[in-house]
Parts: structure tokens; C-alpha cells; sequence
């Protein structure tokens, strides 16, 4: 079959195989779940207002993310009325949320068409325009006096097209006027009807951000989300820049990047966007603001901390809200299921300017994601992989409390200066030394007496089992696989876990505190260094693909791995 002249590259018992059997569900709140039933009537209607605007998101995030999505999902949507093989490639594209995509397991992309595939810089840029031509335009405007057209074409807010030989930049609030109107007046009904007088200014606030082409706006959104704390609803706007390719691949061009820096500028990945809508969770907050207290102590902690200046502590003191959330909607950045799906986040990320002029960060949790796992499946691996002693400590809800720790770490350590630094690894390293912060801090929890020592092992067991134990070699573009794999080779030969001649998993508890803390201290050197060449280094040490490795992973994979998500939401 073609849609719009391209053929469906699977056939049908193929496409059929991977929205059955290697697709699970994430099965979001209803209105039969508790926490919307205790919600006040305004609240409820401010509700569905928030997951409107969620829908209208998506469309903006799928034309960020390839020129082909939107046609062609509209031309499956009509095909789907009346095919079964077209109904099942609808599937398959609304769990990539596009027409490609990694799936995690095979190296290669999920491309659902023949002929159309993913490009380094999405649809952000032209989709002909590699590196080696960004920079040499950018150089000829440089040289042209055209300093602040450039500043604005490698900022994190703006679509890239041709202008000539040129390139011209277009704010998202031009470019995506229309939507942005839409979701503006959803936020803005959302506003009238929530009783919340803190999530009423913010929405206000977020809904101007996006009907004006000035970054001030978005500061000040950022600002009062961030302020959070004891609100009933939660709504984010997401802005993360992990799928723009391109724009790092400049960091390798040091004479270009010494001439940016120069004049101050700072080329920063495009923002993919999001909505995410849910209804705090009173009970499950409770936990994060327990491990929130410990922050402050946490930075002084923190390796080199003398070398850089944190966002947390010192004068800044902890301007951090978190709450964890029972989620209605995930859409736009949130539904690229693209070999996994977030659990939490902790934002704004550290490019954006809401932090430079006194902002804080806030974290979210996602509770219907991190209940969506296969216990049958665990338990198998636990049977295979991991001696008998250690099963008691596996437990899914540790992995919640690593999170935690995760999330929290992003706020540790240097700033965006250090991380944007080291290019096209910047978000590995970063992930990876989020990951570290937790791992290498785990014990001061128990100091403080938020956890037992036998929570703390089953933290580094469930870690290891959950996390390290791969499913297939990462791509690069997975930041946090392939800071898992990282973590995996350097703790094995730090001699904190092993293997026995059964293959099963020993952990030596007291090396992984101290490996931990060793493995911190070597990432935290790579953010510090601002160097692509001794990121490169550090990534390609720590990410050989072993033996054991493959053993695992085939192992798994013979269970019959799911790599595909299905969002599923009654709002």
C-alpha cells in the first residue's frame, strides 16, 4: 500500500507483530480515577481545557520534527477507515509520534515508509543543509556583520530556512502563530475556571509567552511554573532539545566556535515541545520533598565543587518545587516513544534564561509511566541473570526513588556553559553524571535517615537489574542508554558487581559506593574540560559492547522485548 505516493515499508504480519506483540501500553488517568473524582468542578473543566491544548501541541511537535509527519499521518488516519494494514501503520506511527524513529533495540531507525527518513536537524533546518554547510554559512554572515541573524538561527527557539545563499531564522511564536493562538485561548479558559490562584497567574503568564515574540515572556512563565508547589494541577509546556542533531555536530568546528564565543554566542540545540497534564498526587510528593532537603547539603558534596558555580547553594540557596503526578496527557515531545518514554523530568534545563535571571527548577513525576512495567518478564530475568540472594532486593519502586535521586542531579554540578561545551556529547555526559549524582549520593540519604541500608541495596540492585542489564547496543542519539552502558563497563571493571561462571550477578555493596563516587568524578572532569575530543575519549572507553553484554541482551530479547509504547488516554 501507498500513502501519498510512499509505500509502507513492513508488511502486514510484520506491522501487525509490532502493534501486538512488541507494543504495551501506558494506560493514563480516567475520569473514574480517584484523584479527578476529588477534584473541584472548576478544576475538572480547567482539566479538559489543559488536555485541548495538549492535542493542539502535538501537531506543532510533529511538524518540528520531519516536513513529512503531518501529511502523511493525515493520509493514514483517512486510509485507516477502511484498511487494517493502514489502521496498524497508524499504530506503529502514533507510538514514534512520526514517520521514524529508534525503536531501541534494532541499530538501525524505525522508517514506517520507503524513502522517507529521519534528518540530523529534523525539519528544524532545511533538510538538505548538513554541517559542514551550516557552518560555512554562518561563517560567510559572520563576515557579512550579520551577527544577530546568526545569534537567532542557533538559538534554541527558532525554525531555520534558506534565504538565498543564507539562512534566516523564524521565531516559534511566528511560525506556529496559528497553533500557539489556539493553545493560548485553551490556557486562558483553563485560567477561568481553575481555583488555584498560583496555577490561574501562571497560566496567564504561559499563555502570553506564546503570542509574543520576546524570550522575557517565556523567563517569566518559567518563573512562576517553577513556583509551584501545592497547586492541584499540573501543566507544563516541555522544551528540550535532545532530538536537534546538527546543531552540536558545530561544536567540532573549534575555530568556528572560538570565533562564536567571541562575540557571545552560545550555538544552543532546538527545543522540541511538549504538553504534559496531570493532577498532583499529595501523597507521592511527600517522598521527593523529603529527598529536596538534602540538596543544598548535597552541592557542597559535589566533586571540584570549588571549580564552578552551581545553581544550588551559596547565596541561591534551593528554588526547586516537585510533585509527583497522576498523568491525563502526554503529547507533542512526551509521545516520541522512540525506544522508551520519560519518567520524570527536572526543568528548565540549564540553556534556558528563566535560570540565569533567578529562576528555580521543578521536577515531575510520572506515576501512570512508572507503573507500566512487565513483572513476569523481571522475574525471569531475575531467575537467569542475578544470584538467588539478591532477588529480595529487586524492586520497582527503587528505581523510583533512583530517579529521584537522577533528576535531582541535573541541578548538581557545572552549568550549561561546561555542558553545551563538549557538543555532540552533551547530553550523554549529562545524563550520565545525573545517574552519578544519584548513585554516588545514595548513602548521604542514609545518613539523613530517608532510607535504610537494605533500601540502599535494593536502589543499587534494582539499578544494575533495570537499568544496565541492555536490551540492544544504545544508538548515540540515546542519551541515557548510552549512559547506562558507561556506568555498566566502568562499575563491572571497578570490581563493584561481576559475574559468576553461571552468568548470574554478585554486587560487592560497599564498591559500588565507592565506584560510584570514583565514576562522579571522572564525568564532572569531562563537563569541566569543555572539550568535544576528551568527551569523545571518555564516551568511547566506557561504551564497549562485551560478551556478557550480548548474553544479556539476547537473553532478553528472547522474551519477547516490547519496545513500542501506546499511549493510551480517555481525556
Amino acid at each position: 500500500m501507498k500513502i501519498n505516493g510512499f509505500k509502507i515499508k513492513y508488511s502486514a504480519p510484520e506491522l501487525k507483530k509490532k502493534v501486538s506483540k512488541e507494543m504495551r501500553q501506558i494506560v493514563l488517568i480516567d475520569k473514574e480515577h480517584e484523584s479527578y473524582k476529588n477534584l473541584s468542578d472548576g478544576d475538572k473543566k480547567a482539566l479538559q481545557y489543559l488536555v485541548n491544548a495538549a492535542r493542539i501541541i502535538n501537531d506543532v511537535a510533529l511538524e518540528m520534527d520531519h516536513p513529512m509527519n503531518l501529511v502523511q499521518k493525515q493520509a493514514l488516519e483517512v486510509a485507516a477507515e477502511k484498511s487494517p494494514y493502514a489502521a496498524n501503520a497508524l499504530k506503529l506511527f502514533n507510538s514514534l509520534n512520526g514517520v521514524a524513529g529508534s525503536n531501541g533495540v534494532d541499530k538501525e531507525p524505525v522508517e514506517i515508509f520507503e524513502g522517507i527518513h529521519q534528518f540530523a536537524g529534523c525539519n528544524f533546518y532545511p533538510t538538505d543543509l548538513e554541517v559542514a554547510e551550516l557552518a560555512q554559512i554562518i561563517n560567510k554572515m559572520l563576515d557579512a556583520g550579520k551577527t544577530d541573524e546568526v545569534r537567532k538561527i542557533l538559538s534554541a527557539r527558532t525554525m531555520v530556512r534558506r534565504d538565498g545563499d543564507e539562512l534566516k531564522a523564524i521565531d516559534y511564536t511566528e511560525y506556529f502563530a496559528d497553533e500557539f493562538s489556539e493553545i493560548a485561548n485553551e490556557l486562558e479558559c483553563a485560567a477561568h475556571f481553575t481555583t488555584d490562584e498560583l496555577f490561574k497567574d501562571y497560566l496567564g503568564w504561559q499563555a502570553q509567552a506564546l503570542l509574543q515574540n520576546n524570550e522575557e515572556m517565556d523567563i517569566l512563565a518559567d518563573k512562576h511554573w517553577a513556583e509551584m508547589q501545592n497547586t492541584p494541577l499540573e501543566f507544563t509546556l516541555s522544551r528540550e532539545n535532545y532530538d536537534d542533531k546538527l546543531t552540536s555536530q558545530l561544536f567540532s568546528d573549534k575555530s568556528l566556535c572560538a570565533r562564536l564565543e567571541a562575540l557571545n554566542i552560545n550555538p544552543v540545540p532546538k527545543d522540541m515541545l511538549g504538553i504534559r497534564v496531570g493532577i498532583v498526587n499529595r501523597k507521592g510528593t511527600e517522598l521527593l520533598l523529603k529527598f529536596k532537603e538534602e540538596m543544598v547539603k548535597l552541592a557542597t558534596l559535589m566533586p571540584f565543587s570549588d571549580k564552578y558555580e552551581q545553581c544550588v547553594g551559596g547565596k541561591k540557596g534551593l528554588k526547586q518545587t516537585m510533585v509527583d503526578v497522576d498523568i491525563a496527557a502526554l503529547t507533542g515531545d512526551y509521545a516520541l516513544c522512540r525506544g522508551g518514554i520519560t519518567l520524570a523530568q527536572n526543568l528548565p534545563n540549564n540553556d534556558k534564561p528563566s535560570l540565569a535571571h533567578g529562576g528555580g527548577r521543578r521536577n515531575v513525576y510520572h506515576r501512570q509511566v512508572r507503573y507500566g512495567g512487565e513483572s513476569e518478564k523481571t522475574q525471569e530475568i531475575l531467575k537467569k541473570l542475578v544470584i538467588p540472594e539478591l532477588h529480595k532486593y529487586y524492586n520497582n519502586e527503587y528505581d523510583h526513588v533512583f530517579t529521584i535521586g537522577h533528576e535531582n542531579g541535573h541541578s548538581l554540578g557545572p552549568d550549561s556553559t561546561y555542558q553545551t561545551a563538549v557538543g555532540i556529547y552533551h547530553h550523554i555526559i549529562e545524563e550520565h553524571k545525573a545517574d552519578m549524582v544519584s548513585a554516588a549520593m545514595m548513602p548521604e540519604y542514609v545518613k539523613a535517615g530517608i532510607i535504610t541500608e537494605e533500601e540502599l541495596k535494593s536502589i543499587y540492585v534494582t539499578w544494575i537489574v533495570k537499568r544496565h542489564f541492555m536490551k540492544a547496543y544504545p544508538e548515540d542519539r540515546e542519551a541515557h542508554r548510552m549512559a547506562d552502558l558507561i556506568e555498566y563497563n566502568y562499575l563491572h571493571e571497578y570490581g563493584a558487581f561481576w559475574f559468576d561462571g553461571d552468568k548470574k550477578l554478585h554486587v560487592d555493596f560497599e564498591k559500588m559506593k565507592s565506584g560510584a563516587r570514583s565514576l562522579l568524578e571522572k564525568v564532572i572532569e569531562v563537563q569541566l574540560s569543555k572539550s568535544t575530543d576528551f568527551a569523545k575519549k571518555f564516551v568511547d572507553r566506557w561504551t564497549e559492547w562485551g560478551e556478557m553484554l550480548q548474553y544479556i541482551s539476547n537473553f532478553k530479547q528472547s522474551l519477547g522485548i516490547r519496545p513500542y509504547i501506546e499511549i493510551v488516554s480517555s481525556f
